[in-house]
């Protein structure tokens, strides 16, 4: 089983499509003002949808994996985003950064390279 997407609420369409297509993603699907899809340079996709605010802010964190996470929160930070937290070492061995999209979701901004899938912990033989 692959994971194909993830789709988000939204509270305020025209201010989520911008800000994803503020961190790079590209718009492939524009159906206003309930629905749009994003999609990442490696394929995966990314969608939104309005909801009102009650139904907002579902607890989610969605990861996006960059390789220098300095470098990206800087340039992010340079074009008006502003982040929950600067870049730090985690102790799972992750380098990230956080901050939210225009709904309250979490973003979280990372880099693990192969300790994403193969940690020193991993499960043996799973």
């Amino acid at each position: 089983m692959d994971l194909n997407q993830i789709t988000l609420p939204c509270t305020d369409y025209d201010e989520s499509v911008a800000f994803y297509s503020g961190l790079g993603l590209t718009l492939i699907v524009d159906s206003p003002p309930r629905y749009a899809r994003f999609e990442t340079s490696s394929g995966t996709t990314l969608s939104i949808h309005q909801c009102s605010p009650a139904q907002a802010n579902s607890g989610t964190v969605v990861y996006f994996e960059v390789d220098d996470v300095d470098v990206r929160v800087a340039e992010l930070e340079n074009n008006g985003y502003t982040f929950d937290s600067a870049p730090v070492d985690e102790p799972w061995l992750w380098r990230e950064a956080r901050l939210r999209d225009p709904a309250g979701n979490q973003i979280c901004i990372f880099h693990a390279g192969d300790n994403r899938r193969n940690p020193p912990w991993r499960v043996k033989n799973p």
